[in-house]
């Protein structure tokens, strides 16, 4: 499937997911779906599909929710997994092999033109965060479903709620200094979202209605611990933190393991996650 053009203001993240966080994600892949999979679940559950009908999967990454949105939608139905991350397509499109119901797309959806009136419903995974003007983005996504199609995504709330990431970033901020904060507290990012009257806002201006914005609480993880600690240090904030800090690398693992290890049970390192489960009409 071609690409479409990148889009000046999506630029940034394009190279970000194309270069090393796209890999380690990909290399990480199935770390990283068994642990953020009860939150998808979730608004999986919000969106509702139905026998039969077409959707797109925003942001879908390794294709975890696009597979699992087509075990839904049956033979009869389809999904489309659009994603700007080609080292995260190309997992997706190995795992999809043989289902005629899923194709994937290296697009950004900020611009990307679909088809209009098309979609019965659109979903994401903690995939609408990183736009630059995200307004511009779901009016645009807005323009692919059908009148009174739906909308459901998760995204996160704030750090403080989120021991998953809080914990361990705490443990290795005791012997390094924080990065410096983004100049912009709504830049594209993991937590651009946290702000529920923000994406209230967003989603109005782009001409969705009936927006409601739960919250939704669940423990994440499942890993040993040693898996938990090595998956820690290779994505999000704390892999960053790590890689502005290599020579403090030894006590970082060391005093995120310390954090970590009263989380680990039978089930793994699970820790607090919080997230809004938003839904929306077209």
């Amino acid at each position: 499937m071609a690409t479409d053009d990148a889009s000046a203001g999506n630029a940034d993240q394009i190279a970000y997911w194309n270069a090393q966080a796209g890999e380690t994600w990909a290399a990480q892949q199935d770390r990283l779906d068994r642990q953020i999979a009860p939150l998808g679940h979730a608004a999986i559950d919000a969106l509702a599909p139905r026998p039969g009908e077409r959707l797109i999967d925003i942001g879908c990454g390794c294709g975890q929710t696009t597979l699992e949105l087509a075990g839904e939608v049956g033979a009869a139905g389809s999904v489309l997994g659009v994603d700007i991350s080609r080292p995260m397509l190309e997992v997706a499109r190995r795992r999809a092999e043989g289902m005629a119901n899923v194709e994937f797309l290296e697009a950004d959806a900020q611009t990307y033109a679909f088809e209009a009136g098309a979609v019965d419903g659109v979903f994401s995974r903690f995939g609408v965060m990183f736009f630059a003007d995200p307004t511009a983005a779901f009016a645009n996504i807005r323009k692919a479903l059908k009148p009174g199609g739906r909308l459901a995504f998760v995204c996160w709330r704030p750090l403080g709620f989120n021991d998953w990431m809080r914990v361990p970033m705490a443990a290795a901020l005791a012997h390094v200094p924080p990065l410096p904060p983004p100049a912009d507290p709504h830049a594209p990012g993991p937590f651009a979202f946290s702000d529920p009257e923000r994406v209230r806002t967003i989603l109005a201006g782009a001409g969705f209605t009936g927006v409601d914005i739960a919250p939704y609480d669940a423990f994440v993880g499942g890993h040993p611990l040693d898996e938990a600690v090595a998956l820690a240090m290779k994505v999000g904030p704390l892999g960053m933190l790590l890689r502005e800090n290599p020579d403090k690398r030894e006590v970082i693992i060391a005093a995120v393991r310390e954090a970590l290890a009263p989380h680990a049970g039978h089930d793994g390192v699970m820790l607090p996650a919080a997230v809004w489960i938003v839904t929306a009409n077209a």
